[in-house]
């Protein structure tokens, strides 16, 4: 495990000390690369203004595109997979300063936020290379205001840990197009289809069909972030959509885009 006292020094790239207890780290990923767990003493947002990107954490698993952040506190385990080239615009916050802020209570979980038009300019103009400490200090603040805190979107995919249901989820996060049968399923990890499906709603908070189409639309995201050329009507077949209607209409649900969007933007 590695606990990355000064996160700089660990994953490199341009920094910038605001000397009020803030790190700003600029800092571009190639596709492929794998930031393996790890965790910092600041907490952290981290957002990738261009480019699709996977974290994990002990709770679960987010697909990441570009129109949101990630909120990962103070010394949580985490990876970071980079699925698409990624411009990563990461903002680190001491504790003392997230309690002066009185923010430390409402950001002591790991999130995912939908970046508004005002976030994203904000974080960007924290990295436009100005140096103007009340600028910077009121563009650290406003961003802050914009991070709400939401629920859990549907890119974000709840890893169990009961261990059946865990091999269950594995087998599924394995070949999430296939058919998995919930019965079939149950007998491979020895228990019945009753209780998997009570493991899953307990474990996850989802029903299993539904913890099934979050894997699925993910899967989606991820081909499409890793293969730039690839056809999204053959996507939604190999995906086992019966038609490119309900496909699109899915991801849509998810990503407020349509696929083609996602394709054309990402």
């Amino acid at each position: 495990m590695n606990i990355a006292e000064t996160p700089i020094t660990d994953f490199g790239g341009s920094h910038t000390a605001t000397g009020d207890g803030v790190h700003l780290v600029a800092r571009n990923y190639r596709k492929g690369v794998r930031l393996g767990t790890h965790m910092h003493r600041e907490a952290q947002l981290v957002y990738a203004a261009k480019g699709t990107m996977q974290v994990t954490t002990p709770k679960g698993r987010w697909l990441v595109p570009p129109d949101r952040a990630v909120w990962v506190p103070a010394r949580l385990e985490h990876s970071i997979d980079v699925l698409a080239d990624i411009q990563m615009r990461t903002l680190y916050f001491d504790l003392a300063w997230l309690a002066r802020e009185q923010r430390s209570r409402s950001l002591d979980a790991e999130f995912v936020v939908r970046v508004s038009r005002l976030l994203h300019e904000s974080i960007l103009a924290l990295f436009d290379g100005r140096d103007d400490s009340d600028r910077t200090g009121l563009l650290i603040r406003l961003a802050m205001l914009e991070l709400h805190q939401a629920e859990d979107p549907a890119t974000f995919i709840p890893l169990p840990h009961e261990p059946r249901c865990r091999r269950a989820a594995d087998i599924v996060l394995a070949d999430p197009s296939g058919p998995h049968d919930i019965a079939e399923l149950a007998r491979e990890v020895g228990t019945s289809a009753r209780t998997l499906s009570r493991l899953f709603s307990a474990e996850t908070q989802l029903s299993f069909k539904s913890w099934c189409q979050r894997a699925r639309i993910a899967a989606a995201i991820e081909r499409l972030s890793m293969e730039p050329n690839v056809s999204v009507k053959q996507l939604a077949a190999d995906l086992g959509y019966a038609s490119f209607p309900a496909f699109s209409h899915a991801f849509r649900q998810v990503t407020g885009k349509t696929p083609t969007e996602f394709a054309e933007e990402k």
